[in-house]
């Protein structure tokens, strides 16, 4: 399943978030696998108001939120082992 990844261009927590994405990548390279969509939700109001959210960086699998505000490692990392345990269940 696809792990849906809101976000701002300006917010410095989604730049963090990044930061983290791309550290957990390299350490878990099964997180590669993760099919995950970026949306920009000024760009796509359309889609972000579909989902219940206040603020970003926000991770859903489905409809099920999974991480919301500021970013933690452990967050980002439980987020992408539950999205990666979804695309294995499939």
């Amino acid at each position: 399943m696809k792990l849906t990844y809101f976000y701002l261009k300006t917010c410095p927590h989604c730049r963090r978030a990044d930061e983290i994405i791309a550290q957990l990548m390299q350490e878990e390279p099964a997180f590669r696998e993760v099919e995950t969509e970026k949306i920009e939700e000024t760009e796509h109001p359309e889609i972000a108001e579909t989902y219940d959210y206040r603020y970003v960086p926000c991770f859903f699998l489905g409809k099920e939120k999974l991480m919301e505000g500021v970013p933690t490692e452990e967050k980002i990392r439980t987020a992408f082992a539950r999205a990666l345990g979804a695309k294995e269940e499939l």
